[in-house]
């Protein structure tokens, strides 16, 4: 079964700023989690308030997710570094 990917138009302006090393690197991911037949098995669920949503590793970077099984798809929430990902709203 093949994923969609969307990305929220928060996350696509933070992956805009990005260098293209590190957008490479990311969209590789994506595609990887695209082919998987389930993508909760590559990230994380978070915690607290924010139990709803998972997160994927790319190095140094987080994507923070929600996953929708009715339709298929992953929505990209945030794109950011480990260290400013989890400061802000989502």
């Amino acid at each position: 079964m093949a994923w969609t990917i969307e990305f929220d138009r928060k996350a696509k302006k933070e992956f805009e700023k990005l260098g293209k090393p590190i957008q490479k690197q990311i969209d590789k991911f994506l595609l990887k989690l695209m082919k998987s037949a389930h993508p909760r098995h590559l990230g994380q669920a978070l915690k607290g308030g924010l139990q709803s949503f998972w997160r994927y590793r790319v190095g140094d970077y987080r994507l923070i997710c929600s996953i929708e099984d009715k339709t298929v798809t992953v929505v990209v929430l945030r794109v950011n570094h480990r260290r400013e990902v989890y400061k802000k709203e989502l």
